[in-house]
This record gives C-alpha cells, structure tokens and sequence, in this order.
C-alpha cells in the first residue's frame, strides 16, 4: 500500500484523476477497453470533477459502481445511481453502464452483476473508505471469507448517520436498512485500486487502516493485501496517523 498527501481534496482530487486516466488510457491501450468501479459520496466529489475532463475514449470505458440501497428509487438524492449519472454517466456517457439497482428482483439483479463484473478483469476501482472504515458497504464486522461478487448487507449505526451528516437523508430511521454491496473479495480483484479519501471526518478511518493489521473489524485493512493500492489523504484526513508509522506508506 501507498499513500500520498495532499494539501488539500482539491488538490487530491486532481492527482487522483489524472493517476486514474493514466491507467484508464493504458488498459485501453493493451486491452481495447477499460473496465473501472466507481464509488460515491461527498468524499469523491472532487475526483470525479476533474477524472470527467480527461481526454480520454469514454466509449471503451465500462463503468460498474459499488453499492445502492435497497427499494431506494434512483430520483431519491440519496441514490446512487442518480449520484453516478449526474456526476459521470451523463458527461462522459462511458461505453456500457452496469448500475447496481435496489429495486424489483434484488436476488435476479445480483446474479446478473455477478456475471457481468466476472466476466473479465476489472482494471480501476476507485474505491473510498468509510467514517467506520468500510469499503463499499462492508461494514464491520465486514465478511471476508464470501467470494460472492455482489451481496446484500445490513447497515449499521455508524454508517447510517455518515449518511445523515453528508446530507444525503435527514434522519437516522430515514436511512436504509440494507444495501447491495460489491464484497470485499471483488474490489480485491480490482487489477489497480485507488482510495480517495480527503477530510478530517476520516482521519480516525485512515489512522485505524494504516497503523493496524488486517481485520474484518476494520475493513480498510484489507487493502494492504492487495498486490497495488494508493491511498490519496489531504492533511486532514491523514492528521492523527501516528508520526512514526506515515513515512512507511510514502
């Protein structure tokens, strides 16, 4: 695992995207395609801002996304789906979209991602960590051991009111219960996976990924067994790691 320090999730922002369109524009290179996932929240706005500028074949790009509530509409603010559309879909209009939808047949929707996402490498994650240190939405005690592409999980306490205070719902009770998330052991499979996590909200997430060893009650952790990870923190994000165990990451 790597980590870079930015003065600021502006600044992250822009070295993320431009990282991110290099790898994008040397898949297509070598494969005629790039397949990429993408994540959301507050936390990747600014990445997705400068990663839609890029000069890049968007129609090679196949995008999958990470998670989406369950019976959730893709008009509720909080979805998504809308999220992705509207920040990335809609502007770069990709070659194939594989939205991951809450509603109708959950368990049919499941098993056709499944299919498509295994159906050949996944070349970018864009991946973000949680205020709780979950990736996607697994949360801890997040589930390890399930190779099972994309799951359905519980919610718990402490992610629900990340999305409260992001603005994404005005209650706790309004958050959903449960989710369709993409596990652990498919971001894994991510060739290259790049984590783009900016703010002081987060810096006890990183100082608990960085200065612990792997654990499903952490589950960020798990990016240091992934064979190439970027962690991309500002100053605040990256603030309470301890003084002696950042300059092994840089």
């Amino acid at each position: 695992m790597k980590v870079r320090v930015f003065k600021n999730s502006e600044e992250l922002g822009k070295a993320a995207a431009k990282y991110a369109a290099e790898i994008i524009r040397k898949s297509i290179e070598k494969n005629n395609k790039a397949r990429i996932v993408l994540s959301t929240g507050a936390s990747q706005f600014d990445t997705l801002k400068h990663l839609v500028k890029e000069d890049l074949d968007w129609s090679k790009v196949e995008m999958f996304h990470l998670d989406e509530y369950i019976n959730l509409p893709i008009t509720h603010p909080a979805s998504f789906r809308k999220y992705l559309k509207e920040r990335f879909v809609d502007i770069v209009k990709p070659g194939k979209v594989f939205f991951v939808s809450g509603e109708g047949d959950v368990d049919a929707i499941i098993r056709e991602l499944n299919q498509e996402i295994t159906r050949e490498p996944v070349h970018l994650g864009l991946i973000g960590i949680g205020e709780n240190s979950h990736i996607a939405f697994n949360d801890p005690p997040a589930d390890f051991d399930t190779t099972e592409p994309y799951i359905i999980v519980n919610l718990d306490e402490a992610c629900k009111r990340q999305q409260v205070r992001e603005g994404w719902f005005r209650t706790v009770d309004d958050v959903p219960k449960q989710a369709i998330s993409m596990s652990v052991h498919q971001i894994m499979q991510c060739e290259v996976i790049i984590s783009c996590v900016p703010y002081k909200v987060k810096a006890n997430a990183i100082k608990l990924t960085l200065e612990n060893d792997v654990t499903n009650m952490i589950p960020a952790t798990m990016f240091k067994k992934h064979r190439d990870v970027t962690l991309f923190l500002d100053g605040d994000s990256a603030s309470e790691v301890d003084k002696d165990v950042l300059p092994k990451y840089l």
